[in-house]
């Protein structure tokens, strides 16, 4: 294989759908509504269903520019490459950082999260597996889909998602049948219910429902026809989630009086939603959701090591990182050095918190999950502003694309920014110093990486992110982007 072949992912090894069930499958649908649910209806009450629809009409927004600007750019470095592009290169350096420390967190969260529920299913099962042996073969089987062609990840993502829509979608036809505990109603999206109790709590869980959804781009590289497949890939993605989501949160409000559910939600978080579904659907389907919580909670780590190698994969080929990590395997055209480092990377990461004694559901995964998300929302936030002066000063379109809709999405984003800090005591469970430091990691990764990259460019070995991007209609940039200077 020729050193430039060796550079370059699989290419159209993926369709829309391929896509799509990556980014789902990492927000976890059936994992991010047993847990976040709780949390959110409790702190607001009726009113969540209406504040998921908020947060898709925010992110909404966001793809609209984020879409636009994916017919341009078909790199691996996903954020990076966005940023880069639109606000410079220093910018580009300092995302990346972000970027690793955003999905490093998550992975890392969710492995302590795996390992939990696993460990609960087989206790059930009158075998119970150590957490920790749980989540690390979950990870050695996730590397080993990692090192293979995408779409075999593909394939297995697509069966776990839909297993897990198909038994929520299952509770919400059958509370909607039934007509929920008092009929069918709208109070989820009454504006006094939206307002009423906690509502920043509630917003910033519901957008933490949505991480996942803008790695499309990552994909690019790797998807049939990119400039079509990629952007349709992302409003297909917003528009499921949040469409499900809505409904979802919407049945959970139906099927609880409204002047109680706040109440029960806060009382007994692990039955609000499994003791509705026995109660409305069955005992087997509580059981297979019990064991769909799991397969979930698998896909999430799959999609967050994946987006990872090729964040891994397109910064050593841009010259930020180590050279050999830029590299596919001759045959499966992965980015099997990167995938097989980002497990290195995950193992060692875990084995420290392990070595620490922390707890996987008490500190593990709320700490590692609040920080990822907290990193996310700044990236999205900068891409929204990338996108702006991206069109503002390399391609002229559609003012509702190119800057009414990304500036809206933008201040929406932004909000989550406030929000997350705000909260972040009750994101994390941390209270005092710890949740006053803690987001600070988010500059300083950020300061490390502009840093690496200054210190590679004067050493003669300049860092070239998002320099692939552009698309051959495009033509040259021109000399007055912030790229070029």
């Amino acid at each position: 294989m020729s050193t430039e072949s060796s550079r370059q992912l699989k290419r159209s090894a993926m369709g829309a759908p391929g896509i799509v069930f990556f980014v789902v499958a990492a927000a976890a649908p059936l994992g991010a509504t047993l847990g976040a649910g709780p949390v959110a209806f409790a702190a607001t009450g009726p009113g969540v269903p209406g504040l998921y629809l908020v947060a898709s009409v925010v992110l909404l927004l966001f793809a609209v520019g984020y879409a636009a600007m994916s017919r341009h750019v078909t790199d691996a470095g996903g954020f990076t490459a966005y940023i880069a592009l639109g606000l410079g290169r220093r910018a580009g350096h300092a995302s990346a950082g972000v970027a690793l420390l955003a999905y490093n967190c998550l992975l890392l969260g969710v492995a302590g999260q795996f390992g939990v529920f696993a460990q609960d299913l087989s206790r059930g099962w009158g075998h119970e597996v150590p957490w920790q042996l749980a989540a690390a073969a979950a990870l050695l089987l996730v590397g080993v889909l990692g090192y293979l062609e995408i779409d075999l990840s593909a394939k297995v993502l697509g069966v776990l998602l839909v297993a897990e829509v198909l038994v929520l979608l299952v509770f919400d036809v059958a509370v909607i049948a039934r007509g929920g505990a008092d009929g069918l109603d709208a109070a989820g999206f009454a504006p006094g219910n939206l307002l009423a109790g906690a509502p920043g709590i509630a917003l910033l869980f519901a957008f933490t429902c949505f991480i996942g959804f803008e790695a499309t781009t990552v994909y690019g590289e790797e998807a049939r026809e990119p400039r079509r497949t990629v952007p349709r890939a992302t409003y297909v993605a917003v528009l499921v989630m949040g469409g499900f989501y809505t409904l979802t949160t919407w049945a959970i409000g139906l099927a609880h009086p409204a002047e109680e559910i706040a109440a029960r939600a806060g009382e007994d978080p692990v039955g609000f939603v499994t003791a509705l579904n026995t109660a409305f659907v069955g005992t087997f389907s509580t059981e297979l959701m019990q064991v769909l919580v799991v397969t979930s909670v698998f896909a999430v780590l799959l999609a967050l090591h994946n987006t990872l190698s090729r964040y891994l994969f397109s910064l050593g080929r841009g010259g930020l990182l180590p050279e050999f990590l830029g590299r596919t395997h001759p045959r499966h055209r992965s980015p099997h050095r990167a995938s097989a480092a980002q497990s290195g990377i995950t193992a060692l990461a875990l084995a420290v918190f392990l070595a620490a004694g922390a707890d996987p559901f008490g500190q593990l995964y709320p700490w590692m999950m609040g920080i990822g998300t907290v990193a996310v929302l700044v990236l999205q936030t900068a891409v929204a502003a990338a996108v702006l002066v991206f069109f503002r000063r390399r391609v002229r379109g559609p003012r509702w694309q190119t800057a009414v809709a990304p500036l809206l999405g933008m201040l929406g984003l932004a909000a989550g920014i406030v929000l997350a800090v705000a909260n972040f005591d009750v994101l994390t469970g941390l209270t005092g110093g710890a949740a006053f430091l803690l987001p600070w990691l988010i500059p300083v990764a950020a300061l490390l990486t502009l840093v690496a990259a200054e210190v590679s460019t004067r050493r003669g070995h300049p860092v070239h992110l998002g320099a692939t991007a552009l698309s051959e209609r495009d033509g040259p940039a021109p000399d007055r982007t912030p790229a070029a200077r």
